[in-house]
């Protein structure tokens, strides 16, 4: 499939197929850095895979997706406080050319997290009998220690 940004697309996988990400460098680049940029993309694909990999094998344990979610935000938040800002240009036409390679490519990444009413609505859609949390085993001794009181 070829690329033609230099952004992260992500296309929306249709029923069964997997989400595909794929990464480029800017056009205009010389050899040294396109070669660069290969390497880049290739590592990131992989890197991507094994993340999706994972992912799946947490499939249907939310507390073990929620875990992999917020690595993968604090890696963001290191990158992004560390190394990125570190490598920020020194001069304003560097600056500028960066603001553009920002602009023409997808924009600033970021990592969107899910809203509270979303993950209310969710809950509204449970049954009566789910809402109950499952008692613990000391809950249930302290119960029982009440009602004979």
């Amino acid at each position: 499939m070829p690329i033609a940004t230099s952004s992260i697309s992500r296309l929306t996988p249709a029923a069964g197929e997997k989400r595909l990400v794929d990464f480029k460098g800017s056009s205009g680049m010389d050899n040294g850095k396109n070669l660069e940029s290969e390497k880049l993309q290739s590592q990131l694909q992989s890197l991507t895979e094994a993340i999706r990999t994972l992912a799946e094998s947490c499939q249907g344990d939310s507390v073990l997706l929620l875990t992999l979610l917020r690595g993968l935000e604090a890696s963001h938040q290191e990158i992004r406080d560390g190394l990125f800002q570190a490598s920020f240009p020194d001069n304003r036409q560097a600056l500028y050319k960066l603001l553009r390679n920002i602009e023409a490519n997808g924009g600033w990444p970021y990592i969107h997290r899910m809203k509270l009413r979303s993950l209310l609505g969710y809950a509204q859609q449970l049954s009566p009998l789910e809402d109950d949390p499952a008692e613990s085993p000391q809950d249930s001794a302290e119960t029982k220690q009440n009602h004979l009181k």
